[in-house]
């Protein structure tokens, strides 16, 4: 194997595959990254037995072949090279890597060991656009759960629907205490509804890649995703992940989203924010408790924490209240994340009494995106 390519294009390739590679002792060959050179096409591939990434850049191919290089070290090593030509050649064991005045060997294990990457065979697929992917990623990642003892909930809930208009792309998850739900247009119509559980590992190294191409504006603007009876494959540009389905029922979430309140609020997100984080500071170590008690009349929300050790915090903060008085106690945590994650001036918040389900989603938004916090029950 004899390549050259831009330092450019090999940083590119690795800095898709190279996060991937996993510590295991009885397969050390799962830490190496997968170089393949053949006809102008240098393709890189890593895998940690669940996933599989690989990407394709273009280099010169003086004699084509294939060999495994420690990934994270290669990574690293290319990533302090000139912005020159690099190029690489293996030389039995080793692979020789030469850009301007710097030379290295890097010790490799050979390609025959390296785990077999199986071909998908697909029987639908889906077009999703890049930039509200991201975002809706980025507001339902957070919050899945990360005890095995419930698989499904450690995925991400993907709904196709067909709909008037535009089809479109609900995600969804939950660990028991919070759950936030998004949903996003497709690029085309599809003909019917389909469900399946994505590992959250999978969409977080998905939301990684399309962060590393944030600044190429040759990049696409769709990312299609393939599937087959219990595996999924996303394609990018010249990026392809390959990724098992997590099987098993997701629970009917819907049923626990309140739709009537007794108390309703619209706040200025970020004065809700800072509200909430005086009054965490004064929170119950290891409960992470404040109070959130609306009050229609005086046409304000006051966030309160108490801590025996500490002392106790009171934060007013204006919002147009209607309803009847209320509180809520809440974990703060759970609470900013959602808060956090929400693309709005204004939210608005909705509850029912002490003991079930908060629901907050932006206000006057187009934003289909819901988030529900359960109360700490006193």
């Amino acid at each position: 194997m004899k390549l050259s390519c831009t330092r450019d294009n090999l940083h590119q390739g690795l800095s898709i595959t190279s996060h991937l590679t996993t510590k295991n002792v009885n397969l050390p060959i799962l830490q190496n990254v997968l170089v393949k050179a053949e006809g102008g096409v240098i393709r890189f591939t890593t895998t940690n037995l669940e996933i599989a990434i690989s990407c394709s850049v273009r280099g010169k191919v003086e004699e084509a072949g294939e060999y495994t290089i420690p990934s994270k070290l290669f990574f690293d090593y290319v990533s302090l090279l000139p912005n020159e030509t690099v190029t690489l050649e293996k030389d039995g064991e080793a692979v020789h890597i030469k850009s301007g005045s710097y030379k290295t060997k890097i010790n490799g294990l050979a390609s025959s060991e390296f785990p077999l990457v199986p071909s998908v065979q697909a029987n639908r697929s889906y077009q999703i656009p890049v930039n509200e992917f991201k975002t809706a990623l980025s507001q339902v990642l957070f919050s899945v759960a990360t005890n095995e003892s419930r698989p499904e909930l450690t995925g991400i809930y993907t709904k196709f629907s067909p709909a008037e208009g535009e089809s479109v792309l609900t995600l969804a998850s939950t660990d028991s205490y919070r759950l936030s739900e998004k949903v996003i247009p497709l690029v085309s119509p599809i003909e019917q509804e389909d469900v399946i559980i994505l590992p959250s590992r999978t969409l977080a190294e998905i939301n990684r890649i399309l962060s590393v191409f944030k600044d190429d504006v040759e990049s696409p603007s769709v990312v299609t995703l393939e599937l087959s009876d219990n595996q999924a494959v996303f394609k990018y540009g010249s990026v392809e992940l390959i990724s098992r389905v997590i099987e098993g029922n997701y629970p009917d979430y819907q049923q626990i989203i309140p739709t009537q309140f007794n108390t309703e609020a619209i706040l200025d997100r970020d004065d809700f924010i800072k509200s909430v984080k005086t009054a965490s500071l004064f929170s119950r170590t290891g409960l992470f408790d404040v109070t959130l008690e609306f009050d229609p009349e005086e046409r304000q929300l006051a966030v309160k924490a108490v801590d025996a050790t500490r002392g106790e915090n009171t934060t007013n903060c204006s919002a147009e209240v209607s309803g009847k008085n209320n509180n809520v106690t809440v974990n703060f945590r759970y609470l900013l994340d959602g808060l956090n994650a929400m693309k709005c001036e204004k939210v608005k918040f909705g509850m029912i009494d002490a003991s079930n389900p908060c629901l907050v989603v932006p206000h006057e938004s187009k934003d289909k995106h819901r988030y529900v916090v359960m109360p700490i029950r006193q």
